[in-house]
């Protein structure tokens, strides 16, 4: 198989000597866009795991949620995963026997091209990166498919928006994806999803120092990206689990009532909870691709110029399984089960139970560890 070399700016590129969870970049060339945009010579980082069969027939497809990265899993570097309890040796996506891919989205920040990327001209894309969708995310991938020679996925599994991109798979490419899973994500983006994703959007872009995304040359909009993390992360936990977990508790020694003024007031947990889940995303991800990505989700349609949602899931030929959280108030149940009943034949929808809320199909993916071994894993 070609072996890519190394991203050269991924912190922590060197996994050591195997290959697995080594993150390499592949050049796949121009990426005519869905809306009439173009980028030419595009990149896609990725890593993977285990070893492809001659024939190929046990390549997986992992796809990453908006903010996730390609690493789904530990490697040689011993770096945790995001989804260590589903994929590895004895995993349910056991990579003893089956062949892990894992590609950074196009339009990210994790080594595939993106806005802070440099264009053509040698500055940053910045503002002039062009509006990317899922299904151009999905033809890029299938660009690099072919680079590893693999004409038809075992199967291609993916949470949240990486459930999106499996879907758009399973749909753009029936006679190349076999087996598909989409958890704690939807046909089509909603009114509220959207709105939510919105107000991310705003926080963004009032930001004074994100100066319509060309930003690279000085300060960055820090304050709004994390603004941005704390009305998503509401969204990506439930209400009783936060209630449960600091109710109305204050900040170690600090009061938030009693002040004179509202500037000088102490947190609740809560709060300090926020803005720390905001200082992580700061130091890790770009601004512009928080906005691209999130675009993206946002034009998430699976009927968009395929007729009916029915007309689009109907003509499925994939064998699919569906979950969802059953405390998500992001991606509904409900949401889910329309998804499964669009598709052709009996799709059940299968739930983990979560206080947690949406993300649950992170943190409690092992919940469905019997499932998706009996539906796609065992044989």
């Amino acid at each position: 198989m070609t072996t890519y070399p190394p991203a050269p700016l991924y912190p922590g590129n060197d996994a050591g000597p195997s290959g697995d969870g080594l993150l390499r970049v592949a050049p796949i060339g121009p990426l005519f866009l869905e809306t009439g945009g173009e980028l030419p010579d595009v990149q896609l980082a990725f890593e993977t795991w285990g070893e492809l069969d001659r024939d190929a027939s046990n390549a997986v497809l992992v796809q990453h949620a908006l903010t996730g990265s390609s690493h789904v899993a530990r490697g040689a570097s011993e770096e945790e995963g995001w989804w260590d309890s589903l994929v590895g040796p004895g995993r349910t996506v056991d990579t003893d026997r089956f062949f892990v891919v894992s590609i950074n989205m196009v339009g990210g920040c994790y080594g595939s091209t993106g806005p802070a990327s440099l264009a053509p001209d040698g500055a940053p894309w910045g503002s002039r990166f062009p509006f990317v969708t899922i299904r151009d995310s999905v033809r890029a991938e299938a660009l690099l498919a072919d680079l590893l020679g693999i004409e038809r996925w075992h199967s291609v599994l993916g949470g949240s928006m990486g459930g999106a991109r499996a879907l758009e798979w399973a749909l753009m490419y029936p006679d190349r994806v076999e087996r598909c899973a989409v958890i704690a994500c939807t046909a089509a983006s909603s009114a509220e999803q959207i709105a939510f994703a919105q107000a991310q959007l705003q926080a963004i872009r009032l930001d004074p120092a994100y100066r319509g995304g060309d930003y690279y040359d000085g300060p960055l909009p820090e304050a709004g990206l994390g603004l941005a993390r704390r009305i998503a992360h509401i969204t990506y936990r439930s209400e009783r689990e936060l209630e449960a977990r600091f109710g109305r508790a204050e900040q170690d020694a600090e009061q938030p009532f009693g002040a004179v003024l509202p500037s000088h007031r102490g947190r609740y947990q809560v709060e300090s909870y926020l803005d720390h889940q905001a200082e992580k995303l700061v130091d890790r991800f770009d601004a512009n691709s928080y906005v691209i990505l999130t675009e993206a989700l946002m034009s998430h349609d699976a009927a968009r110029d395929r007729g009916s949602l029915d007309d689009a899931l109907g003509a499925a030929t994939s064998e699919f399984f569906i979950a969802a959280v059953d405390t998500d108030r992001l991606y509904f149940p409900v949401q889910s089960r329309r998804l499964a009943e669009g598709l052709p034949g009996n799709v059940p929808l299968h739930l983990i139970t979560s206080p947690v809320g949406h993300d649950a199909f992170l943190t409690q993916i092992h919940q469905l560890d019997d499932q998706l071994r009996t539906a796609f894993f065992s044989s």
